[in-house]
């Protein structure tokens, strides 16, 4: 599409803001008839063609299909070109880098999970990336220059002043000063990186439990505990990027940290991060732990308490319940949020008994109430907030008809 953009009231830039308006319902709805457009955005049938014409000109829709079972001749339907766009995102952890394609209209149309055993591995960081974008992309079944923006999701924040990721010292090899640079020079398209638990707030707030609301906060607990702050609908990052890095907030129960970076930990991730539930549970009598990592480990030994009817499991539901509480009182004493999500394996197992007893426990504790509420994204959700990421500039790039 050639030409320079137009000024504000221009027809250029009218008819851009239908067409973006016609493709936003179409994402919302799906396959929608002339007439329905027409409706929905307030157009004549007229100008609705126009529009759809124009539209399915530029390979932004397509024809698809026709209204049946109802009374009267059928109408065509149109829907979103899945191809007029693809994003991608990675979710970083320090045993693997999960990647994944996805459409314009938001369907994942490729993944790829590449093992990143820690220390022992001797690939760098940046083929790590790039091995793991690849493989999504061959699986999505298209090249790199396909991709139109990605989105990479990793604990911790890269500070903006120095470029260093911090918050995050057990992930190892993402900590070189030009590690940005040698992304950027590595891939073909344009990137981001954004703080692993702010993406599944945006996935929450996009998708999820938080929709509609423009002050929470999301609290995760899976291999660490943390905090995403959205502020007047828009992500707090803070000044070096460490804004919701709650496991390191000092909290009663537990002795002070001290050197908290070095340790990669702090009062609150010690009282309540997914590594104390199994502890917890053999402090009350609990023989039945179940082995294997904290992280799985905790999540069943919580979806198991928030279903026995025996005292240790009760008891153990309660503590937890208190504990994770303890530190939520001192966020929304500060930030008096109007809802809190409680999301990763260590929350969401626990379902609605232990959201009732937080619930309970904060309103004991803060003076402010916000509703208390389990996380609706539960699969891979670090991975669906970087592609919602990715996918919000994509669309706003490949939706601009007003070029």
């Amino acid at each position: 599409m050639a030409g320079t953009a137009g000024t504000p009231g221009t027809p250029r830039v009218l008819r851009a803001m239908n067409d973006r308006a016609a493709l936003d319902l179409l994402l919302e709805h799906g396959p929608l008839s002339r007439t329905r457009i027409g409706k929905l955005t307030g157009l004549s049938k007229p100008t609705a063609s126009q529009l759809l014409a124009r539209l399915e000109a530029a390979g932004l829709v397509l024809a698809t299909g026709t209204t049946e079972g109802r009374p009267g001749p059928s109408a065509q339907l149109y829907e979103v070109n899945p191809a007029a766009g693809h994003a991608a995102g990675l979710d970083v952890t320090p045993q693997r880098i999960l990647a994944a394609v996805a459409d314009i209209t938001g369907r994942t149309v490729g993944r790829h999970e590449l093992p990143t055993p820690g220390r022992r591995t001797g690939t760098p960081v940046v083929q790590q990336v790039t091995d793991a974008l690849d493989g999504a992309v061959k699986a999505a079944g298209l090249a790199r220059d396909d991709i139109h923006r990605l989105v990479i999701g990793t604990p911790g924040a890269f500070d903006p002043t120095t470029g260093r990721l911090r918050y995050a010292s057990h992930l190892p090899g993402w900590h070189s000063p030009t590690l940005l640079d040698e992304l950027a020079a590595a891939l073909p398209m344009p990137f981001e990186y954004e703080n692993d638990v702010n993406l599944v707030a945006l996935a929450e707030q996009r998708l999820g439990a938080a929709r509609g609301h423009a002050d929470f906060v999301l609290l995760w607990n899976q291999e660490g505990l943390g905090a995403a702050l959205v502020l007047g609908g828009r992500l707090h990052r803070g000044w070096t990027g460490g804004a919701g890095e709650v496991g390191f907030l000092p909290v009663p129960g537990t002795p002070l940290v001290r050197q908290v970076t070095k340790a990669n930990s702090g009062g609150y991730q010690e009282l309540a991060g997914s590594q104390a539930v199994p502890r917890l549970a053999r402090e009350l009598g609990i023989e039945d732990v179940p082995p294997g990592p904290y992280v799985e480990s905790a999540a069943a030994l919580v979806a198991r308490a928030a279903q026995a009817d025996d005292d240790a499991h009760r008891h153990l539901l309660r503590t937890y319940a208190t504990r994770l509480a303890t530190g939520l009182a001192s966020l929304v004493s500060v930030l008096d949020p109007e809802l809190v999500v409680l999301s990763g394996a260590a929350l969401t197992s626990g379902g609605e008994p232990l959201r009732a007893l937080v619930q309970a426990e904060l309103e004991e504790l803060a003076a402010s109430r916000p509703r208390l509420v389990v996380g609706d994204v539960r699969e891979h959700p670090v991975l669906r907030g970087a592609l919602e990421s990715a996918l919000a500039t994509t669309r706003d790039e490949v939706f601009d008809t007003s070029r």
